[in-house]
């Protein structure tokens, strides 16, 4: 054997082993799997809201009960708060028409002695001829002038509303929260809340308008029965 064959043969040996240990060609990397089609069923759509079931109101003439009624007026003052007030005692009746909603009807009389803005002096405010003129003009009153179906234990309340000697009308949005026996007083029941929004200025009573706000919200609960014939 030459001295060249024997230099070149140990090359050509390591050659040959590298050649046999080196990888495969790395394969092209697969395309992500579809898993659109795993997916669970319930996540192509949510699950549908439970019905609400529809209260019940029996038909009958029905007496405001004022310890659970109350109407709470609310503004903007000069952009920094929200001050409330409310009107208590209020007086009034119901009659519900269970065959036809539509011949319903609701009278409401609201003294405003029962005013309270949870201050004296500023009740004191309210009460003096800058606002509500209370002593010439002692109770603000509402009678509805049609009652309207509007969805599952809703209702519209079209109504005017009569406050300082002045009256426009007001639609209210109504939702029954509850009807049936009261557990306390044996009698038939029902529970009512109502919101709407006004201006005070259409009522004569927009001083400081508009840095205290004009528009006011208004939001009524109450609880009503009838009562046991005598």
């Amino acid at each position: 054997m030459s001295t060249v064959t024997k230099l070149l043969l140990p090359l050509a040996l390591a050659a040959a082993i590298s050649a046999c240990s080196k990888p495969a060609d790395t394969a092209a990397p697969a395309a992500p799997a579809d898993t659109t089609a795993a997916a669970p069923a319930e996540a192509a759509a949510a699950p549908a809201a439970p019905e609400v079931a529809p209260i019940q109101v029996a038909s009958g003439t029905y007496k405001l009960d004022p310890t659970h009624t109350d109407v709470l007026v609310q503004w903007t003052h000069m952009g920094f708060s929200n001050p409330s007030a409310h009107f208590g005692n209020v007086d009034g009746t119901l009659v519900y028409d269970a065959a036809d909603v539509t011949k319903s009807s609701v009278e409401v009389t609201l003294p405003l002695s029962g005013l309270n803005a949870f201050t004296a002096k500023f009740d004191e405010h309210l009460r003096s001829a800058d606002f509500f003129d209370a002593a010439k003009f002692p109770t603000a009153t509402f009678k509805s002038t049609k009652v309207e179906a509007a969805g599952t234990n809703k209702l519209t309340v079209s109504g005017d509303l009569t406050v300082k000697g002045t009256t426009k009308p007001v639609t209210l949005d109504v939702t029954i929260n509850g009807a049936g026996e009261h557990p306390m007083l044996k009698l038939p029941s029902v529970g009512f809340d109502a919101t709407t929004t006004l201006k005070r200025s259409d009522f004569g009573v927009g001083a400081y308008a508009p840095a205290v706000s004009d528009e006011v919200k208004v939001r009524i609960t109450t609880e009503a029965s009838i009562p046991k014939a005598e």
